[in-house]
């Protein structure tokens, strides 16, 4: 390894566009946010050290032998997070990114690219939830006033959208000057910075404006184009081995790289007859866009591979990514990806999405039991099936309600892998009962925890949870909204008053309307159906016959009580009576 001539930001660039710089499989995708992005431009701005860079030499006649790939250009946090397999012609030789991935990309994606994130106000699928991006630079000020001032920050960078910049340059002009930061590559000399300034009437401005605006964009131009900031170690040594173990080393000690990306840099360097990398990112997109969707990451089909190995240790420690372990997880990788496509199509079916499946670790024991089944392709469909899907679903309610995957999950997998291969013939419910009970990870509710379950209120993540198991015959292949029983929209002050209540009681009764209480789970259509209707009303509108309205009442733990809105407090304490007097037995 031998330390080269430093070269600038633009030739590194323009090496990483020509492709003569590539990412090796055992690398991990972006992970930095635009607010590092951003501190990185800054720092740089401010003649900040940014650290080596470590860099392989594959010569062209070995290149064919590995898997590289492409530094991500237009970033999308949906559509366009991983990067693309390089295609070479092998007639050159690569340059190899081993340290400094995060810090390329960044500068990639600031001077030629974009980040597409999420907007939080819209939902995943609509449209323009994704705007892209650019990275700007204030021109005018480093920051608007001592209270919105970052101190971290000197420079004002900001990614924003052209329609952001637009609608900010129909603001006066001596608040700030956006300049597109990608912009600085067209400069070719000194007097083309002077022509900007003068073309865009920034000259003509106050003397600490004009002063600062020339001052900035000049400072930008020299970091670009003219100071080799990029200092950089070289690797020629030609053994895959070797270069795996320097690349553990380096990113083992730090605090962003998790054992998952170093169990996947070893996969990719280990498995012979497939793409660790394409298989295992492809197959979390896959899983996690299931149904209405969920969040599953490479982490967790990573301890999933661990733990249906039948691995004795299933930490995640590097000691355990050793080559024997990831040749026999590409083995078994049929068979492991089977069993999880059908765990997550029985939660799924049990009602369970992103926002309300609360822990993944949850589904590993299901996916273990599902693999000592032998996958059985009608296990969510088949009446052959229906106590043992029973006895998940309480197991998988019980477990996530008690948070017992919470701290360290190992503690929990482990002993339930060993109950499932004494009792595979069916869900060892009682079993696993019995293995934690008066234990940290016991999933017995005492009366404390059951009163603690009443605090779970609408939009909370546990609160599906809860509900569910007050409705254990619900089929879920009917989309189930949770529904507030007296509407939320009756809740505000000048209706309550109008109905004789005190102030007291209008905040007592608005405090209250997103109580466990208040919820049920109905059907779409139902629900849309009742939509604002006074409960009361409702009710009788639609079970006009005294038997049926009985039934719901029954099915739903509504109390035999005046259900006048004015009543709203009574049926709060005794639909939480009912609810209470039930759990123990629903839950066992």
């Amino acid at each position: 390894m031998s330390f080269q001539i430093p070269i600038t930001i633009k030739e590194a660039i323009e090496n990483v566009r020509a492709k003569k710089y590539l990412l090796p499989s055992i690398q991990r995708e972006l992970v930095w946010s635009t607010r590092q992005i951003e501190k990185l431009f800054d720092s740089l701005m401010r003649d900040y050290p940014v650290g080596s860079f470590l860099f392989w030499h594959v010569d062209k006649s070995r290149v064919s032998e590995f898997t590289f790939y492409e530094f991500v250009r237009n970033y999308h946090e949906r559509d366009s997070k991983h990067n693309a397999k390089a295609e070479l012609s092998g007639y050159d030789d690569i340059t190899a990114v081993l340290d400094g991935q995060q810090r390329l990309t960044s500068l990639y994606l600031g001077l030629l690219g974009s980040y597409a994130k999420k907007n939080k106000y819209k939902r995943v699928t609509s449209h323009g939830a994704f705007p892209r991006r650019y990275l700007y630079l204030n021109l005018l000020k480093k920051y608007f006033s001592e209270e919105e001032a970052d101190l971290d920050l000197e420079y004002d960078f900001s990614f924003l959208t052209e329609e952001e910049v637009k609608g900010k340059r129909e603001s006066p002009p001596e608040d700030y000057f956006w300049f597109k930061v990608s912009d600085i590559l067209d400069f070719r000399k000194h007097s083309e910075i002077g022509s900007y300034l003068i073309r865009h009437c920034l000259s003509s401005l106050s003397e600490d404006k004009a002063e600062f605006a020339s001052e900035t964009l000049f400072k930008l131009y020299s970091v670009i184009h003219e100071q080799p900031v990029i200092n950089y170690f070289l690797e020629k040594h030609g053994d895959l081995d070797k270069v795996l173990n320097i690349f553990v080393r380096i990113n083992s000690g730090g605090t962003t790289l998790s054992y998952a990306d170093l169990l996947l840099s070893i996969a990719s360097a280990s498995w012979k007859n497939r793409d660790a990398r394409e298989e295992i990112t492809g197959f979390v997109d896959e899983l996690s866009d299931n149904g209405e969707g969920f969040n599953f990451n490479r982490d967790f089909v990573l301890k999933t591979c661990l733990a249906l190995s039948d691995f004795p240790n299933i930490a995640f420690k590097v000691d355990n990514f050793n080559n024997a372990n990831m040749r026999t997880i590409e083995e078994n990788w049929e068979g492991i990806t089977h069993s999880l496509r059908l765990t997550v199509n029985l939660i799924e079916s049990f009602g369970y999405k992103r926002e309300t499946l609360i822990s993944n670790n949850a589904l590993i024991p299901i996916a273990y039991y599902l693999q000592m089944k032998g996958n059985p392709t009608n296990f969510v469909e088949s009446s052959q099936f229906q106590e043992d899907r029973k006895h998940i679903k309480k197991w998988l309610i019980g477990s996530l309600l008690k948070k017992a995957f919470s701290g360290q999950p190992d503690a929990v997998l482990r002993p339930i892998r060993q109950i499932i291969n004494r009792n595979s013939d069916s869900f060892p419910l009682q079993e696993i009962i019995d293995e934690f009970k008066g234990k940290d990870k016991s999933i017995i509710f005492s009366n404390d925890d059951v009163e603690a379950l009443f605090d779970n209120r609408y939009g909370n993540a546990y609160t599906f949870s809860t509900l569910a198991v007050f409705y254990p015959t619900l089929d879920f292949k009917n989309r189930f909204h949770i529904d507030h029983i007296f509407p939320k929209s009756l809740f505000n002050r000048k209706t309550l008053l109008t109905r004789g209540l005190s102030e007291e009681q209008c905040f007592d009764f608005i405090e209250n309307v997103d109580s466990l209480a208040n919820l049920q789970l109905l059907e779409g259509i139902p629900n849309i159906e009742k939509s604002n209707k006074e409960f009361k009303d409702w009710l009788h509108e639609t079970y006009p016959d005294t038997q049926a309205r009985n039934a719901y009442m029954e099915r739903n733990f509504i109390p035999n009580i005046d259900l006048a809105l004015e009543n709203f407090s009574k049926f709060l304490s005794e639909r939480t009576k009912l609810m209470t007097e039930r759990f123990a037995e629903l839950i066992r």
